[in-house]
């Protein structure tokens, strides 16, 4: 993805959604420079972050007036949302107009986020992809990112899940797979924790170790909103399941703790590969 230029308005709001991301954002975009408002998604944000607003999925035109009166318009997103209150559906004035406008541009879950961006482009808002802000929360170089390496007879496994990646990636199903010869488990609308936790049951009376796992972007994929992210809780369920490593793109993949992500893999004997 063509990196994006930061202009001299140092104003963003960090739409937050659930898990740990959003802190480490935060605290990233702060040490940038960034004068940072956070909005926390109701029933998805960690209180403990304290945002400066809470709004429901469907209470957009809030935040849009709370950006407006602040003279923001630098917008960035982070965190996971899962599975939403109807009520919390429920859109206001603003937010079903932008839906209609969405709707209409639907072809997938990443031509709706592409939608979303533009809707919100039209409306006189920059959207930021963060990892752009905070490329320190990804892996930045290629290559093996862990004291443990795969070994020669995972080659074959990487190779794989990196083009099985891409092949259901185009076709906008998910972007996560897991390989061990065969592909054994690809991502679908529950989510990468969820497929993960499939393979777990799947492989419980496992011996040994082989196979990898792969979370990778989507081509074409619009990485404003819907950022891959890996994590501790990553690492615990690729052990869990009996496999070898880990498979990430550079740059475009967040490492929620990057530090702790590395020790944890060593321990448990996980590789981690980015690549380009």
């Amino acid at each position: 993805m063509k990196k994006q230029k930061i202009t001299g308005d140092n104003k963003i709001a960090l739409i937050a959604g659930a898990l740990s991301l959003p802190f480490f954002t935060r605290d990233a975009l702060r040490r940038a420079g960034w004068d940072v408002f956070v909005v926390g998604l109701k029933n998805f944000v960690d209180p403990e972050l304290k945002p400066d607003l809470v709004v429901r999925l469907g209470g957009a035109g809030r935040a849009v007036r709370e950006f407006r009166r602040r003279g923001i318009k630098n917008l960035t997103f982070v965190g996971a949302i899962g599975h939403p209150n109807l009520a919390d559906i429920r859109p206001d004035l603003w937010s079903l107009t932008a839906l209609i406008s969405i709707m209409k541009h639907q072809r997938g879950y990443d031509s709706m986020a592409t939608a979303l961006n533009k809707v919100l482009e039209k409306r006189g808002f920059k959207i930021l992809a963060a990892q752009d802000l905070a490329p320190e929360l990804t892996f930045e170089k290629p290559g093996v990112q862990t004291r443990i390496k795969p070994k020669k007879s995972d080659m074959a496994d990487i190779e794989r899940a990196v083009d099985v990646s891409h092949t259901i990636g185009k076709m906008d199903i998910g972007a996560s797979v897991v390989v061990d010869k065969q592909v054994i488990a690809v991502e679908a609308a529950e989510g990468t924790a969820r497929m993960l936790e499939r393979v777990v049951n799947m492989r419980a009376k496992k011996r040994g170790t082989s196979g990898v796992f792969a979370k990778m972007t989507k081509p074409g994929q619009d990485l404003r909103i819907d950022i891959p992210a890996i994590g501790v809780d990553t690492v615990h369920a690729v052990a869990n399941a009996h496999l070898r490593g880990i498979i990430v793109n550079t740059k475009t993949c967040f490492v929620v703790d990057k530090e702790n992500v590395i020790r944890e893999a060593n321990k448990a004997n996980i590789f981690i590969v980015a690549v380009d």
